[in-house]
């Protein structure tokens, strides 16, 4: 298939050796998307001693090969980061750390375009990755209800980890509504697959009716399911398969007499779960939602058999409101047998039902899920920036390296005392070649500068405060922007002006800063971030600006943000020389930030002596 090739990491929080329905989709999507030619790898938790020991040796041999990861040409492999129990500390549970740090090497090693992670709460080896990622990341959200419910203590620190995701899909429409409640955000639903076989030949209608269940809900549902067999009228020609992986799938006490001989208890030995899907008429699923299998009403369908499955949102909506299949109340045990017995009386019903679930086979393929996602991927790459302009690239080659600082305050500022000339003269001295000056709401500190300037480039520029999505600085700009703009307008009158959008201290919680949701929305319109600034409180609010730089291949900034003359130069970039915005903007995709110690609380304490001190006219 034509298009761009991807780098993926799929990662799922359960053991890999767990027949867990959210490994079953990440093997399968997987294996689809590797056909396709992308290159995949599963990071999964293990129960296996030895698969956790090699895939330690990869990933330590990525740290010199960053290929070590993938295996050949057209499969994806697995890597193992650790045992899947959480560790308990001081009474909470938390990831083990061994989990966390080989999850943290990987992605520090190997190159991905895509993290994608599935049902990313904390802890688990899917949150630490969505933590730890430097790639584009998608998360996946499958039936997260207890999850949710679970993660409301700390809603406001899941909400900023989820505010990583750059695409969200759910599994089911009823998924997407419960995580747009608590975590708003944009969810595409890709409901899961499912492996098609070939639909047996029915000339003939069997003389008994075939009825499966299969043993993956919880274990309430199947005595519910034995319970409904034995309200059947005996004269009904019936038959029933349990089908386990478990090697005892029996219920504790014997069965009814009445159905004894004519249910069957039964495993991998005797033949695949497919293989009885394949055989099978009905397929029951009887969940109450406290373990719902809820891919396996696909399974069923794609075997050619017609479910029967409780009134679940996720049941409910694969059968599509009962126009596939027939539902029950859940834990109804009469309405389950009534429409057991429908089935196996009315045969046209049967046959009808049927004809409906072959008519919308091919939207069972996983290959239609892995379509979907890769049409996911690859809008999401599309908003990555393009590489530049190689022809001015090479006319700056020549041109001398310049210290730069691309943000500082006048006392045109509210918040700042220095006045122009003394900004002027400590740029100088500190050796900066050039100077954005960015006072809040207002130009003419930085005009007044660019008059007065000697020896000193001066991009004239402004720290726009918008209406309610935070700051936003223009470069290169000759007009004042009125505050209180939305981020679209203030963007849309930077650009009318020939100017640069610089994001300025963008993930800083401390600052007025537009959001992530916000910042997606106009990615495409950002030409530089500021992935460096020394007045934020936490380094972490730097290194997520740095990782969205780099995923969206957006040119890194750094300034001072200083709003006293001591602080100048305390961040500064080595770059080419420019003359104007084109060539300021390659020059920056090839620049080094220097950075240097300074204290902060000393900086805070000048700022507040020189503006806010007692006796002191602030302006």
């Amino acid at each position: 298939m034509p298009g761009e090739r991807f780098s993926i990491a799929q990662v799922t929080p359960h053991a890999w050796e767990q027949h867990h329905e959210v490994n079953r989709f990440v093997e399968r999507l997987s294996d689809e998307l590797c056909a396709r030619g992308h290159r995949v790898v599963v990071v999964a938790p293990s129960e296996s001693r030895e698969l956790i020991r090699e895939s330690r040796e990869r990933i330590r041999a990525a740290a010199r090969d960053p290929e070590a990861v993938f295996a050949g040409e057209g499969c994806a492999s697995v890597l193992a980061v650790g045992q899947s129990l959480p560790a308990r500390r001081g009474g909470s549970v938390s990831l083990p750390l061994d989990v966390s740090r080989s999850i943290e090497s990987l992605l520090e090693s190997a190159t991905f375009d895509f993290v994608h992670v599935h049902e990313p709460f904390a802890p688990s080896a899917a949150s630490a990755a969505l933590r730890h990622s430097r790639a584009l990341n998608v998360g996946t959200f499958h039936s997260a209800t207890e999850r949710v419910l679970s993660t409301q203590v700390a809603r406001r620190l899941v909400t900023l980890l989820f505010g990583r995701l750059d695409g969200r899909t759910a599994s089911f429409a009823a998924t997407r509504d419960l995580m747009t409640r608590y975590f708003p955000g944009e969810y595409r639903v890709i409901r899961p697959g499912a492996e098609l076989v070939p639909l047996p030949a029915r000339e003939a209608e069997p003389e008994l009716v075939e009825i499966l269940y299969v043993a993956e809900e919880e274990r309430a549902a199947m005595r519910l399911f034995l319970r409904a067999l034995r309200r059947l009228p005996p004269h009904l020609p019936w038959q029933a398969t349990v089908w386990s992986r478990e090697p005892r799938p029996e219920p504790a006490v014997p069965l009814a007499r009445a159905i004894r001989d004519r249910v069957r208890f039964t495993g991998p030995m005797h033949g695949s779960e497919a293989q009885h899907l394949s055989r099978a008429d009905i397929v029951v699923a009887a969940s109450s939602g406290v373990a719902p299998a809820t891919q396996l009403p696909f399974r069923a369908m794609a075997g050619g058999a017609v479910p029967v499955a409780s009134r679940l949102p996720q049941y409910e909506e694969a059968l599509a409101d009962g126009d596939l299949g027939l539902l029950f109340e859940p834990r109804d045990t009469d309405t389950l047998a009534a429409q057991l017995a429908r089935l196996t009386e009315n045969r046209e019903l049967l046959r009808d039902l049927r004809g409906r679930i072959e008519a919308i086979h091919p939207q069972l393929e996983w290959s239609r899920v892995a379509g979907e996602f890769e049409n996911l991927y690859r809008r999401v790459a599309g908003r990555r920036h393009a590489s530049g302009n190689g022809n001015v690239r090479r006319r700056l080659g020549s041109r001398p390296v310049i210290h730069v600082d691309l943000h500082m305050h006048t006392d045109h500022s509210h918040d700042c005392a220095t006045p122009v000339d003394r900004l002027l003269e400590t740029a100088v001295d500190r050796g900066l070649g050039a100077i954005a000056i960015t006072d809040h709401n207002e130009i003419s500190g930085a005009l007044a500068a660019r008059e007065q300037a000697d020896g000193i480039k001066v991009i004239v520029a402004e720290e726009v405060k918008t209406a309610d999505q935070g700051e936003v600085i223009g470069l290169f700009i000759e007009e004042l922007i009125p505050r209180g703009l939305t981020l679209a307008e203030t963007i849309a009158e930077i650009r009318r002006q020939g100017g640069l959008v610089y994001v300025p201290h963008p993930f800083d919680r401390m600052h007025a800063v537009p959001d992530y949701e916000h910042l997606l929305g106009v990615v495409e319109d950002i030409d530089a971030i500021e992935v460096f600034n020394p007045r934020v409180a936490m380094k972490s609010f730097n290194e997520e600006a740095a990782r969205f730089a780099a995923k969206y291949r957006i040119p890194a900034g750094a300034g001072s943000d200083s709003h006293v003359p001591q602080g100048l130069g305390s961040v500064k970039i080595a770059m080419r020389d420019f003359d104007g915005p084109e060539e300021f903007l390659e020059s920056l995709r090839d620049a080094d930030i220097i950075r240097k110690r300074q204290s902060l609380l000393y900086v805070q304490a000048l700022k507040f002596l020189q503006t806010k001190a007692p006796g002191r006219g602030n302006k």
